[in-house]
């Protein structure tokens, strides 16, 4: 593949685009790339264009970049398209998301993946990679399109049902993340822990979990009971507490993926109004989201002066797939990664071939390639089919246009579920249909 094209789909999300194309241009197979650039918003749009610019220079690359708001034209003949667009932006999109469950009682903490914050994400989501994936069909057929937007699984999973001739994988960091957490708590090297990881995004689990350093191979899980039973390991990246998940690994018996504050809206445990002591008791960041998306505003403007500054600045490697799988494609050197994909070939026995797994994959030139894993544990099998039902009956809500789905998908949402009554669940549903109504196609 010749100077390969890499669209990036929602540029204005600059500091994770610079993430992205930064670890493109720090490989040689990008240094001369075509790099188009899209955003609804011009302005945000102008401050991406000139930080790709800026990081292009520190990367010693010299890609030919276009910065387009015709999403067309930034399509036209892209090898790859790299999604990280938010439809209705923090206000009042997610804004609305938090505040009407709040008012009947349903707390959340990120809202973006499980639970009605993350239905209400994926109805208003999936028409826009549909559209996306129409223009493909017609302007780059063969493109593999890079799925960075939450909710993750719903996402891939309508893409599968609605989009089938178009190539998508989901990627997520927080394998990798994971994984250096546990390294940090352990105080090893993340580069001396070998694992298999397998089940659903942000619900995945591993599988062995192994240290291997000076010839010898021991099995962590051990050292982690020691670690859970006396919560001796830290916080994450984001400084909020680990003791959902290492409660959750001493119940079940293996790690999950991702950070406590996510894990704790997946399930019905940790968030009950009527007993606020475990609110306290499991560190649980209500609200924690909204509370990101104000810092990150308040402090946009001077993150984009420092990421569009003079002079010379390190572009160090973001630890996304992103670049690696693209690399891979481009230069038919295989590479490991850990993907969101269809199970339809069964790649975990035990859950529905409907599902979106996440699971081990190889990219080369041939492209994605997911792993089979096979049988997973009983009980994390039924753990995460609690939240596949929900995503199974929003992707039918919206391939069907059916309202009735919406409010299946929400009565069978485990922290809904769990805090509301049926009546109550109904008209919140409702309610947040009617704030969504801009971006929500017509449901019958």
């Amino acid at each position: 593949m010749k100077n390969p094209k890499i669209c990036v789909i929602g540029a204005g999300s600059a500091v994770f685009m610079r993430n992205i194309v930064g670890d493109a241009l720090l490989r040689p197979e990008f240094k001369n790339c075509a790099l188009a650039l899209h955003d609804i918003d011009a302005a945000r749009l102008s401050e991406a264009e000139k930080i790709a610019r800026k990081t292009a220079s520190d990367c010693g690359a010299n890609p030919d970049i276009l910065a387009a708001v015709d999403r067309r034209r930034a399509l036209d003949g892209a090898d790859f398209v790299v999604t990280m667009f938010q439809v209705g932006g923090y206000a009042p999109a997610t804004v609305a998301d938090f505040e009407i469950p709040a008012k009947y009682g349903l707390r959340q903490t990120i809202g973006d993946t499980a639970g009605v914050g993350g239905i209400m994400r994926a109805l208003r989501t999936v028409p826009v990679l549909l559209d996306i994936a129409a223009d493909m069909r017609e302007l780059c057929p063969r493109a593999l399109m890079l799925q960075h937007v939450n909710p993750m699984a719903s996402a891939c999973m309508a893409m599968r049902r609605l989009a089938p001739d178009i190539r998508v994988v989901g990627l997520c960091h927080s394998v990798r993340n994971t994984i250096g957490e546990l390294a940090r708590d352990l105080g090893e090297d993340p580069a001396d822990i070998r694992y298999r990881c397998a089940g659903i995004n942000h619900m995945a689990f591993f599988d062995p979990l192994t240290l291997v350093k000076n010839g010898r191979e021991e099995d962590l899980h051990p050292r982690l009971r020691e670690l859970a039973k006396t919560r001796k390991y830290g916080r994450n990246a984001d400084g909020c507490a680990n003791h959902a998940r290492y409660d959750a690994f001493m119940r079940l018996g293996f790690f999950v993926t991702e950070s406590s504050e996510h894990f704790a809206e997946y399930v019905p445990w940790h968030i009950k109004p009527h007993r606020p002591e475990l609110i306290e008791k499991y560190d649980i960041p209500l609200d924690e989201y909204p509370r990101r998306c104000r810092k990150q505003t308040a402090e946009w403007r001077a993150q984009m002066r420092a990421l569009a500054g003079e002079g010379k600045a390190a572009v160090a490697p973001s630890g996304e797939y992103a670049a690696e799988v693209m690399a891979a494609a481009v230069s038919g050197r295989p590479t490991e990664f850990y993907g969101n994909v269809p199970n339809c070939g069964g790649l975990i026995t035990n859950l529905p071939r409907r599902a979106c797994v996440e699971t081990l994959c190889v990219a080369d030139a041939n492209g994605v390639s997911p792993q089979k894993t096979g049988e997973i544990p009983p009980q994390l099998a039924a753990l995460m089919q609690t939240n596949i039902n929900s995503q199974i009956l929003t992707v039918e809500a919206l391939a069907a246009g059916r309202r009735d789905h919406v409010h299946h998908a929400a009565l069978l949402d485990p922290l809904t579920a769990a805090t509301l009554p049926p009546d109550e669940i109904a008209d919140m549903v409702e309610e947040l249909l009617a704030a969504h109504a801009e971006w929500i196609p017509p449901l019958k």
